[in-house]
C-alpha cells in the first residue's frame, strides 16, 4: 500500500466504493476535487473492496484482464493491461435477459475466456459477453481508475456447458465476432495478441504475485478482446460467435421498459 494512503484510510475508501458499486453508482470518489491514486494504490483498492465481498459471502470465480485488444485502446486512450475480479453471483446463463436499470450504462464485450486446470495452466477456452459499467468519472480517464473500479466488470454472461468444457480454442485459431440487433459490430482473431492466452496467463500470474495473489484450478480468467466495447440498450439482441457458429447471447429487457437516463 502506498505510504500516503493508511489502513484506515483505505478500509474507509473500500467501504465507500462497494457501496457505491451496490448502488449502481460507482467510483463517486473520482469526483472528489483533487483526488488520484497510483497503480499501486488502485490494486490495494480493488482488492480491499474484493475481501469486503468475499467476507460477505460471495465467491471469487476468477479474474479479467483488460485494455488490451486494439478496440479497448483506442476507447479508453490508455494502453494496459489491466487485472479485474469476477464473482459468482455476477456470472449469467447463456441466454440471460439483463435489466440494463440494474447497471450503470450497460456496454458489452465479446471476449475470449479460459479456465485454470489442476497444473495451473490453461485447460478450455471459450468466448463470454462481459457486462460493464461504462462511466469515469474524473476529467480524464486514467489505469488508476480502471483499475480501482474493477475494471468496469459487472459480470459476464458463459456460453454452453459444451463450450465451457472445449480445448479447441486453445491452440486452434478463429474468427470472433460480435453482432446486436442482426448487425455486424466486428470480427477479429479469438485473442487480442498474437501470442495467444498463453500471453494473458503469464502477465496476470505476475499482477497478482506482486499483490500476494494466486490463480487456483477453476478459476475463469478474461483474457481481453481484439474487438471495442459497445454501449447497449433494452431491446439489443447481443450474440458472440466464432467462425459463425453462435456461443453465447443474451437479451437487453428493461423491467419497466425505458432504460436509466444518462
Amino acid at each position: 500500500m502506498d505510504q500516503s494512503i493508511s489502513a484506515d484510510d483505505l478500509h474507509n475508501l473500500a467501504l465507500r466504493q462497494l457501496s457505491d458499486y451496490r448502488e449502481n453508482n460507482p467510483g463517486t470518489c473520482f469526483l472528489d476535487a483533487g483526488f488520484s491514486l497510483s497503480i499501486k494504490a488502485a490494486y490495494d483498492l480493488q482488492d480491499a473492496v474484493s475481501r469486503l465481498r468475499m467476507a460477505a459471502g460471495e465467491n471469487l470465480i476468477g479474474y479479467k484482464v483488460g485494455c488490451t485488444g486494439p478496440g479497448t485502446i483506442a476507447q479508453f486512450g490508455m494502453q494496459g493491461p489491466i487485472r479485474g475480479t469476477l464473482f459468482s453471483g455476477e456470472a449469467l446463463d447463456n441466454g440471460a435477459v439483463i435489466d440494463p436499470d440494474e447497471f450503470c450504462h450497460l456496454a458489452i464485450e465479446g471476449e475470449m475466456a479460459f479456465c485454470i486446470g489442476i497444473d495451473g495452466q490453461i485447460d478450455t477456452a471459450f468466448p463470454v459477453i462481459e457486462l460493464h459499467n461504462f462511466v469515469f468519472r474524473s476529467a480524464k480517464k486514467s489505469l488508476s481508475e480502471l483499475i480501482a473500479n474493477n475494471g468496469l466488470n459487472a459480470g459476464i454472461v458463459l456460453p454452453g456447458i459444451d463450450w465451457q468444457q472445449s480445448d479447441k480454442h486453445i491452440k486452434e485459431s478463429g474468427k470472433l465476432s460480435l453482432v446486436i440487433n442482426d448487425a455486424e459490430m466486428g470480427t477479429a482473431g479469438l485473442w487480442p495478441n498474437q501470442d495467444g492466452p498463453g500471453s494473458s496467463l503469464k502477465w496476470l500470474s505476475s499482477n497478482m504475485r506482486d499483490s500476494g495473489l494466486s490463480l487456483v484450478p477453476g478459476q475463469i480468467v478474461l483474457a481481453g478482446t481484439s474487438l471495442g466495447l459497445y454501449p447497449v440498450k433494452s431491446g439489443d439482441d447481443v450474440k458472440v460467435s466464432i467462425d459463425d457458429r453462435l456461443a453465447v447471447e443474451c437479451k437487453i429487457t428493461a423491467s419497466h421498459g425505458s432504460d436509466s437516463p444518462l
